[in-house]
């Protein structure tokens, strides 16, 4: 084994790939034999690091030097004065990473402090294509385990007792589902893999396939066992092709080193895993719709029951989680259910994966512990909303989810808080919007999508969105808000006495913000005392 003294890390995720940084391992590479150091330091190609805004980006071990937006011609100055010199290029390095003349920690900076990395745990450490840097960071472990030291009823338990919710969007206890499938009896049964992530700006699923593909194989394999399955597929979206490359290349090695295929580690137990392009329908991702795509045919959900743990694929007893709930799966097996259950809140337990986007400072990917507030994602981890702006909602859940609006920014995400205020958790993608977002536009837009992506099967949505989209289409409407202090003044002036008692016993004063433009108008003791007095009279 070459022992090197430093290592640079190249995020090889679809969005610095698309920004060039295939390019940049070649001239790394190239720099590096030009300089004659080329046995002394490794380029390592890793999954996505979070910062997508900042792309591409590289990272130099030891020091953890962050740079972000690294271009071609860079990449000799930090070979010269970096790995040969050791002086890290400051004018390359992300800014939050420098105080006083020193490199952070990037586990100090306000993007990531707050996070706990759990399904992204290996993006960006490893490299997605070489297995055997996977089983340095104990892949294969609790597949191992599981095999040799524990039975399918326990790996289920496990499982149920670390409260593990499918984190597709549903939220449906993980545990419930395989324990189903265990129990119905049949000769075949199957483990599906829901890579299909159709949502506007969500991108969570493609980036572990991309970061760590080798997690949810080895989550698959434990979930076969458990339920007594031998088979199981991957439906991935053909527009992902990085995704499936890393894939492609993850069977083919766990296959070489036994870890697929038949009896892995010598204990009997036989699982392979294919891989089934989609052809980017958003129905696809509803699960009998996926299945029956997988069979070949139309990709069309089905009434339900029968629930596909008791009749799935090609009608044989089969479970479908998405990539996320695999990626968490080996780190229960590994740390324990209630290492798990630990983080979160009491009915959401673990943490979730989001995809940043929008109107935000820091776009990309975050992985926070469930029950941490809106705010604090949006304010803390996102940077804030850019260019003075003020921040008006945020869209969870897709397009069957909702709007957030500012009022409601210190709710929880927890699947329970989130339904309690009408929208949801979805996949994970989290759309910010300023004050310069119409919501009738959004609105717009998600109907459009939803009329371009229906498969017809149903009447309320082959009919219903459409005559919703044109209702938006045909009405003229003005988007120009007519708040002010004086309505909402008005307003206060309806609210029962002791509601304003209330407000001027504890907080000696009101804040109003209008939910459609934004603005805030402050009202101080003595102007509620006169709305009051004015109320009593009246």
């Amino acid at each position: 084994m070459n022992l090197y003294r430093a290592h640079v890390l190249v995020c090889g995720g679809t969005g610095c790939t698309s920004s060039g940084s295939a390019q940049l391992i070649d001239e790394f590479e190239a720099q590096l034999a030009a300089n004659g150091i080329e046995n002394e330091v490794k380029v390592v190609k890793t999954g996505c690091f979070g910062l997508c805004a900042l792309g591409p980006v590289v990272v130099v071990y030891p020091e953890g030097a962050f740079y972000s937006r690294v271009q071609k011609d860079d990449v000799k100055e930090i070979v010269s004065e970096h790995l040969l010199k050791g002086r890290i290029v400051k004018r390359l390095v992300y800014d939050e990473t420098v105080e006083n003349d020193s490199i952070k920690s990037l586990n100090e900076v306000d993007f990531y402090k707050k996070q706990m990395r759990v399904a992204l745990r290996n993006c960006g450490v490893i490299n997605p294509e070489n297995i055997e840097e996977y089983i340095a960071f104990d892949g294969y472990k609790a597949l191992a385990t599981v095999l040799t030291e524990m039975t399918p009823e326990t790996v289920i338990d496990t499982i149920k007792k670390s409260g593990l919710r499918g984190r597709g969007g549903g939220g449906f206890p993980t545990g419930l589902k395989w324990d189903f499938a265990s129990k119905s009896v049949n000769e075949q049964k199957y483990v599906c893999c829901n890579a299909d992530e159709g949502d506007p700006g969500a991108f969570m699923d493609r980036s572990i396939l991309e970061g760590d593909p080798h997690s949810v194989l080895e989550a698959m394999a434990i979930a076969g066992y458990a339920i007594g399955a031998n088979q199981g597929y991957i439906y991935i979206r053909a527009e992902y092709p990085i995704a499936v490359q890393r894939l492609e290349i993850a069977i083919n090695q766990a296959k070489e080193y036994g870890v697929l295929g038949e009896n892995i580690f010598g204990t009997g137990f036989s699982f392979d895993i294919g891989i089934r392009l989609g052809a980017g329908a958003f129905v696809c991702g509803e699960e009998t719709a996926l299945m029956t795509s997988i069979e070949g045919h139309r990709g069309e959900p089905r009434p339900r029951p029968p629930f596909p743990a008791v009749k799935g694929l090609w009608q044989k007893p089969t479970i479908l989680n998405n990539v996320e709930t695999y990626a968490n799966v080996p780190v229960i097996i590994n740390k324990g259910a209630d290492w798990f259950a630990s983080i979160g809140t009491e009915k959401s337990h673990g943490t979730k994966v989001f995809a940043l986007g929008g109107k935000i400072h820091n776009t990309g990917l975050v992985e926070i512990p469930m029950g941490t507030t809106l705010r604090e994602i949006v304010e803390e981890i996102g940077g804030g909303v850019p260019n003075g702006k003020k921040f008006k909602a945020a869209q969870t859940g897709g397009p069957s989810g909702g709007c957030i609006p500012a009022s409601l920014i210190d709710t929880p995400i927890d699947y329970d808080s989130l339904i309690s205020i009408g929208s949801m958790m979805g996949s994970g993608g989290l759309i910010v919007m300023d004050e310069d977002n119409c919501m009738v536009d959004i609105a717009k837009f998600f109907l459009e999508f939803t009329v371009d992506e229906s498969c017809g099967k149903c009447t309320p949505c082959r009919i219903g969105t459409k005559r919703l989209l044109e209702i938006l289409e045909k009405m003229p409407v003005s988007f120009e808000c007519d708040c002010s202090k004086e309505r909402f003044a008005e307003a206060m002036a309806s609210l029962p006495k002791k509601d304003i008692d209330e407000m001027i016993e504890k907080d000696h004063g009101a804040t109003a913000i209008c939910h459609f433009c934004c603005d805030e108008y402050h009202f101080t003791e003595d102007e509620l005392r006169e709305i009051e007095k004015e109320a009593r009279e009246s």
